[in-house]
């Protein structure tokens, strides 16, 4: 059962599966069979179960976020090969005779999502059934979590709000979805409703605790959830600190909550790793630490595809049922990163531990060479975020005459804080080597975002030309 925010609407899985047979016929009357057809909706539920509808008419749904650019949407229609554009429910109005659903094969394709496009023309990445599926034994197995509820609050045209959605789906536990984030909502939807799970992404938990999640009642949460980019550990314990691990009899909610976080991309249809803070168990323990999820290998490997040593760096590689078909009419960018063998270049750089364990590291892209030095931006924002004034740091390279690249920061500041960038420079330089200081700080309102909140860190660059 999934429950609306705005709308208060409660969609039963009856309700569910005739809305999705209703539209089903209508995409069918209107396209042909085995063709892409983009689902510009308003996120939320509507299109998440359009996705299913357009699927179960034997066709190939590619959502995308509604507030793009008509020149933006316009380029996925292109390259999708879409002849059929589904901006709202009542553009399906009107009498269509039923069809019975497809029987697909695993392996053929069954949705295009889009990259963010932050480096050049978004590419749809083709995934089948089976990846979308991947990890739906796993959403499965806590039966017990049926009588629950999960709060959420994601763009289902990203991976990662559409395989949370499928996921809770098929679990069959009780949703209910904010189609758009709003902090103070949130907290009041956990206040009122008591829900026993959220699931976000770390700039959601950032706005959550900047307008007062500590001064709220969050007690009823049993976990939170998060994904699509690395949590600062500093957050994570915080916000177990809020939920509790059970609800005693005449003693009240005890304990903390868990903190789960997973790894994983749109070229892997979700997840394929996570890592989980328990209890009273600090967060710097298994911060950035993946345990590969059934189903999946991992290798991580140097530039010349050899495998690195435990505890070296390296890129990492993904081979299993979740990886991508390929990139939409390309063959040539899916070569570049999917072997003949199946193995994924994730181009993420993780330390190597033992037992196929993991440790993130950033981007390979983002890795600043600076004078012969390798730079990783997640260890220098990490130093920056410890500083009482910095709610937030981005750290990008910039162009130097004599060492190649030197890393630069963007800064938000709390509310009331009082620091210069200058001072947050020499606080940071007496902690860490000069090759990792940044050159240059700015101190910004917002850091540039995308659907998720993931800061884009090409956009970075335009502060410091």
């Amino acid at each position: 059962m999934i429950s609306e925010h705005r709308s208060g609407r409660v969609i039963s899985y009856r309700a569910a599966s005739e809305l999705t047979q209703r539209w089903s016929a209508s995409v069918a009357a209107r396209s042909q069979p085995g063709e892409p057809v983009v689902i510009a909706m308003p996120n939320g539920v509507d299109q998440f179960l359009m996705c299913l509808a357009v699927a179960r008419a034997g066709r190939i749904p590619a959502p995308v976020n509604d507030q793009m650019r008509a020149a933006e949407i316009d380029h996925v229609v292109a390259d999708a090969g879409a002849s059929l554009v589904i901006r709202s429910v009542r553009s399906l109005r009107g009498s269509a005779p039923p069809i019975e659903s497809s029987t697909p094969q695993a392996s053929d394709v069954a949705a295009l999502f889009y990259t963010s496009g932050t480096t050049g023309k978004p590419k749809g990445v083709a995934l089948t059934h089976r990846s979308l599926l991947a990890s739906a034994p796993a959403a499965m197995a806590p039966t017990w979590l049926r009588s629950d509820e999960v709060v959420a609050a994601l763009p289902v045209a990203h991976i990662m709000g559409f395989a949370t959605y499928l996921s809770l789906a098929l679990s069959g536990v009780r949703t209910y979805s904010l189609e758009v984030f709003d902090a103070v909502e949130v907290l009041e939807v956990i206040e009122t409703r008591r829900p026993t799970g959220f699931i976000g992404v770390p700039s959601m938990y950032r706005k959550l605790a900047e307008v007062g999640a500590a001064s709220r009642h969050l007690r009823s949460i049993r976990f939170w959830g998060s994904g699509a980019d690395v949590m600062p550990t500093e957050l994570v314990d915080l916000f177990k600190s809020f939920g509790a691990t059970a609800h005693l009899p005449l003693v009240g909610d005890v304990g903390q909550a868990a903190f789960v976080e997973g790894y994983g991309m749109v070229e892997v249809g979700g997840g394929v790793a996570a890592s989980m803070s328990l209890p009273f168990v600090p967060a710097s323990l298994s911060a950035g630490v993946g345990i590969t999820l059934p189903g999946y290998r991992t290798r991580v490997v140097d530039s010349a595809g050899r495998a690195v040593r435990v505890g070296s760096v390296g890129e990492l590689l993904v081979k299993g049922p979740g990886v991508l078909a390929g990139y939409w009419g390309a063959p040539e960018a899916t070569a570049e990163i999917l072997d003949a063998d199946g193995w994924l270049s994730t181009g993420d750089l993780v330390r190597r531990g033992p037992a196929g364990v993991f440790t993130f590291q950033g981007r390979a892209k983002q890795v600043i060479k600076s004078g012969g030095f390798t730079v990783y931006p997640l260890e220098v924002e990490a130093v920056l975020e410890e500083h009482p004034d910095v709610l937030q740091a981005a750290v990008v390279g910039i162009p130097s005459a004599t060492k190649g690249q030197v890393p630069a920061a963007a800064i938000r500041l709390r509310p009331g804080a009082r620091a210069t960038a200058a001072d947050v420079e020499d606080w940071v330089g007496e902690r860490l080597s000069r090759y990792k200081t940044p050159r240059r700080i700015v101190v910004v309102d917002e850091l540039p975002s995308g659907g998720t909140g993931k800061v884009q860190k090409d956009h970075l660059l335009e502060l410091f030309t």
